[in-house]
């Protein structure tokens, strides 16, 4: 079963500190790179998959460290799926990693993501948010992210509002309340892990 959403505005009242959440066409008008699709794969693949993930989900760990490398290699890598990463933060520590994550230039994108979700253990749980923070800062500029720009990032209201809207849009549209959820070429929606086999027999489906 997937991990359930919790309620982000209601742990993190500081949050709130301004404005009202920018709508998904505001954000699309307002041009900013850092909201762009971050995707892998062939744009013009038959099949389109996008998975909604949280950072500090276990079960989006598991499946990047056990299936998707297998994923990447038989399907993406060979023009198969365009795969398409949905940021779907469960808590404050998940939505910082985010923004940092997509504060970094697109191509460090996948990378980073990948190893924040390999090593939760060390940055996400049983610390404090601020010994998290750190720790993502050290994971940041290895990176090539310096200081200055990571606490810019993390104070950054405008995109923290934009990630929590693209979640309150993915959650009205889809139903998504969990993670990881994936979506198959707007066919199929899967709420849970999948195996590879049962993931490839989905991206079947869907280019049928």
């Amino acid at each position: 079963m997937p991990i359930k959403r919790r309620t982000l505005l209601a742990l993190a009242p500081a949050l709130i500190t301004g404005g009202s959440l920018l709508s998904g066409r505001a954000m699309a008008e307002a041009a900013d790179p850092r909201l762009s699709i971050r995707a892998v794969g062939n744009p013009q693949a038959r099949v389109r998959v996008e998975e909604w993930f949280s950072l500090t989900c276990t079960h989006c760990a598991r499946f990047a460290a056990e299936i998707f490398p297998e994923v990447r290699s038989r399907l993406i890598d060979t023009g198969k799926v365009y795969y398409i990463f949905r940021d779907f933060p469960l808590d404050q520590v998940a939505l910082t990693a985010s923004m940092v994550a997509r504060s970094l230039p697109p191509e460090r994108y996948e990378p980073f993501v990948l190893a924040l979700l390999s090593s939760q253990d060390h940055w996400a749980f049983g610390k404090t948010p601020e010994e998290s923070q750190e720790e993502i800062r050290k994971m940041a500029a290895l990176a090539g992210m310096s200081s200055d720009v990571f606490q810019q990032t993390i104070h950054d209201d405008t995109l923290r509002h934009a990630i929590m809207d693209e979640e309150d849009r993915a959650q009205a549209q889809y139903k998504i309340d969990g993670t990881p959820t994936f979506r198959f070429n707007d066919k199929e929606q899967v709420a849970q892990e999948l195996t590879y086999a049962e993931f490839a027999k989905k991206v079947e489906a869907a280019s049928n």
